[in-house]
């Protein structure tokens, strides 16, 4: 592919990804891959350039812009060598014309900013939620350790006890160590997330959203493989995928079990009050993880915000009802909104007597209401707000 050709793969690339935003259809990782997969003339050194021009102009653009051409030409707009290109050349783009539609170059959608703006995450961290986040893994301590795990490239320790961190683009899952459920991969905001649920051998832990288990696992490995541990979510394919990582990371404790929306304490009423310990891991905006998909923030409103802190509010009650006396309740969203983080939390104290809060101290964040928060600017980690709850 020429040059000018690889600016028309990503324009066209573009337009997909804004359709898909604006009709919440398919995340644009997928997209990107969906194209290629169609296109087998385009090499590798294609795919890295395309992509690379595709993120950059989700990237710039904090509205959703008026086409994939609107887009590109934001960062052709400050870069000579790329307007170059839209010179009508062989599946190239068109030459510009006068007066075309150009998207504004912005962080956020102005919505967005202000309301990031009001939760403590000013310009430069918000700058920072479109960096390239970086390649985490948890060394998996029922099989291994990070003092003396060998690796076929170097890494950095993280502020995770068992957390390292490798070159962007590693490829892991071709690792022995990967496969052999030595490692996984997870962003150490992640890892500190777990550590504060502070699961410990022989304990009953739930894990009321688990998703496809990456906290699943890493909780038990916390329980070094002793006591009960209750992985559930709502979607069936999701939770299928922690069968095969739990049997590759020596994780036999897990138990799985699929929920209903919205009678999820019918599911669990075996497990009413008797938990030492659940995880909400809450669905959210996921403000906090926006270096991974940061055309996520076209497809965010604020009535959206408002669904997603209904059904944080409501699942906080679930687990409330799950907890022993003098259990523990984490919750945690990866989003650093407050309406999603503390008010959450100063909303549960207020119509729940008999709790009281217990704010982690982890060895990354700051405290943030009754709370702690990581944020990509100041920790270099995904943006995590969590709480723990005490219950007397």
């Amino acid at each position: 592919m020429t040059p000018a050709a690889r600016v028309q793969a990503a324009i066209e690339i573009l337009d997909t990804i804004i359709v898909a935003a604006r009709g919440q259809g398919a995340p644009a990782d997928r997209l990107v891959a969906d194209w290629f997969r169609s296109r087998r003339f385009a090499g590798s050194a294609d795919r890295r350039a395309v992509r690379a021009l595709v993120f950059a102009a989700v990237r710039a653009c904090g509205e959703v812009p008026a086409s994939g051409r609107a887009a590109m030409l934001a960062l052709a707009f400050d870069d000579p060598a790329l307007a170059g290109l839209f010179d009508g050349s062989p599946h190239g783009p068109a030459p510009v014309a006068d007066g075309e539609p150009v998207a504004a170059r912005a962080p956020m959608p102005g919505w967005l900013a202000e309301a990031l703006a009001s939760s403590g995450i000013d310009a430069a961290g918000q700058q920072a939620l479109l960096t390239r986040a970086p390649l985490d893994i948890r060394v998996n301590s029922l099989k291994a350790d990070r003092a003396s795990l060998a690796l076929p490239v170097a890494a950095a320790p993280t502020a995770a006890p068992q957390g390292l961190r490798l070159p962007s683009g590693t490829q892991v899952e071709a690792w022995p160590a990967w496969r052999d459920g030595l490692i996984e991969v997870q962003d150490t905001g992640s890892q500190l997330l777990c550590e504060a649920v502070s699961a410990a051998p022989g304990e009953s832990v739930i894990d009321l959203c688990a998703g496809a288990g990456g906290k699943t696992l890493a909780l038990a490995a916390a329980m070094a493989g002793l006591g009960r541990l209750i992985a559930c979510d709502i979607d069936r394919a999701r939770l299928a995928r922690l069968h095969p990582r739990a049997a590759r990371a020596g994780a036999g404790l897990i138990e799985t079990r699929l929920l209903d929306p919205e009678r999820e304490a019918l599911a669990l009423a075996d497990w009413a009050g008797r938990a030492d310990a659940v995880l909400v891991d809450a669905p959210c905006s996921g403000t906090g993880t926006l270096r991974r998909n940061p055309e996520a923030r076209w497809r965010l409103s604020p009535a959206a915000i408002g669904r997603l802190c209904a059904v944080q509010a409501r699942l906080l009650d679930v687990a409330a009802g799950l907890v022993r006396p003098g259990g523990r309740l984490v919750f945690a969203t990866c989003s650093l909104l407050d309406a999603e983080g503390c008010a959450q939390i100063a909303g549960f104290l207020a119509a729940h007597r008999g709790w009281r809060a217990a704010p982690p101290a982890l060895p990354a964040g700051r405290a943030q209401g009754a709370g702690w928060r990581l944020t990509p600017g100041d920790d270099g980690t995904d943006g995590f707000f969590v709480a723990r709850l005490e219950r007397l």
